[in-house]
């Protein structure tokens, strides 16, 4: 784990800080040390880049999510307790200037060119194509309590949009059929000038006449009829971590959609639905098992049989164990998918009054009914009563 200052302490925001609001404060941070402003001045670089990491995640509604629940502790997946950098995007580090104009020079009025926000740099280096990203595909896995108290590796064949093998993804006949665009010649961008907070600066925008792909296709290709992807059933295969929780949602990286006409993958987010169990009741890293024990059991003690999310176990009972008292079975619970901490299995004592009695036991009772150990006295009444007033609280 890295010592990465919390996301909402960089930008100065409380943690239920609005959208408009983080957007807001994200602005004056990057404008305070825009490197237009602070040449040179590499502490300054760092603040800026900082500001743009903690955007990138509070902006974003899943990311944002993730992290009010995670914090940096997020795998390399977006699985929990792998460390930092699960977030994708910014987050994982070793982001350039360049990304940061690319994805967030609309803050501020545009993508800029020449020295401002956007493609080219006060360095001269050349504006870089903003990559496509492919759509992201959502499923739902179903677990059993025994899959979630372990992890489970999950093979699936899913329908996915793959890039097309005809025309190597351009959309284009043979990969070839296409000129360049005439409107941009080629670089997929338009520029013209703009009046700014910082003065006259040239913005950058998508060319509208190729939609930023620099080239105009002249013979879509025949098998994905100038799409650049088709549908195929995928066999994608990943890993559950162990403890994970009902309607969470975790992140494969790059197994989504395929990009038109060339990029990168979407992502596969994995929406986990828990199986209910038809003895054990789940209760966060614990699970809750009513047992029901007869009279005599209950008075005299013994050993009973209780289900367990790894199988059966043997429990002892005392003599006297009253109902309404919860034994714990240390262990025997789920684990957290942030530390190595594991739950207990809690077992809720009930006891079963017969309903009707035959001759015999009817007989039985009646004569044992005024025995001293029999009836309840105060002290015993006001005993179970304490015991039991927590149920109700």
């Amino acid at each position: 784990m890295d010592n990465k200052r919390d996301y909402y302490e960089v930008l100065g925001v409380a943690k239920n800080a609005s959208a408009a609001d983080i957007k807001k404060a994200y602005r004056k941070l990057a404008l305070q040390y825009h490197p237009d402003k602070n040449p040179g001045d590499k502490a300054a670089e760092e603040k800026f880049k900082e500001a743009a990491e903690a955007y990138d995640v509070l902006s974003n509604e899943e990311k944002r999510a993730k992290y009010d629940q995670f914090g940096h502790n997020m795998g390399p997946q977006g699985f929990p307790g792998g460390g930092a950098g699960g977030f994708g995007g910014f987050s994982a580090g070793g982001f350039s200037m360049e990304d940061i104009f690319e994805q967030f020079g609309d803050i501020f009025g545009g993508r800029y060119g020449g020295t401002g926000f956007g493609g080219a740099t006060g360095s001269g280096r050349a504006r870089r194509r903003p990559q496509r990203k492919g759509s992201d595909l959502r499923i739902k896995v179903k677990l059993t309590l025994k899959e979630i108290s372990t992890g489970v590796d999950k093979t699936l064949k899913i329908p996915t949009m793959v890039q097309c093998q005809h025309c190597k993804g351009t959309g284009a006949k043979d990969g070839t059929a296409f000129t360049t665009c005439n409107t941009c010649h080629g670089t997929g961008t338009v520029i013209h000038t703009q009046q700014t907070i910082f003065g006259i600066q040239q913005v950058s925008s998508v060319c509208p006449e190729c939609q930023g792909e620099g080239k105009i296709i002249t013979t879509p290709c025949p098998n994905c009829h100038g799409e650049g992807v088709v549908k195929e059933d995928t066999t994608i295969s990943f890993h559950i971590p162990a403890g994970v929780e009902d309607g969470m949602t975790l992140t494969v990286p790059g197994r989504g959609n395929a990009a038109r006409h060339g990029g990168v993958n979407g992502d596969l987010l994995v929406v986990i639905e828990e199986i209910k169990d038809a003895e054990l009741i789940r209760d966060g890293q614990d699970v809750i098992y009513n047992l029901m024990l007869d009279i005599s059991t209950a008075a005299l003690g013994g050993s009973v049989e209780v289900p367990t999310i790894s199988g059966r176990a043997r429990l002892k009972i005392a003599p006297g164990t009253q109902p309404g008292k919860v034994l714990r079975m240390r262990g025997k619970g789920l684990p957290s998918p942030q530390s190595s901490g594991i739950g207990d299995e809690l077992i809720n004592i009930m006891v079963y009054v017969p309903e009707t009695l035959n001759e015999r036991e009817r007989a039985a009772f009646e004569s044992i009914k005024n025995e001293p150990n029999i009836k309840a006295t105060d002290s015993v009444k006001h005993r179970i009563f304490s015991k039991l007033k927590h149920i109700f609280e």
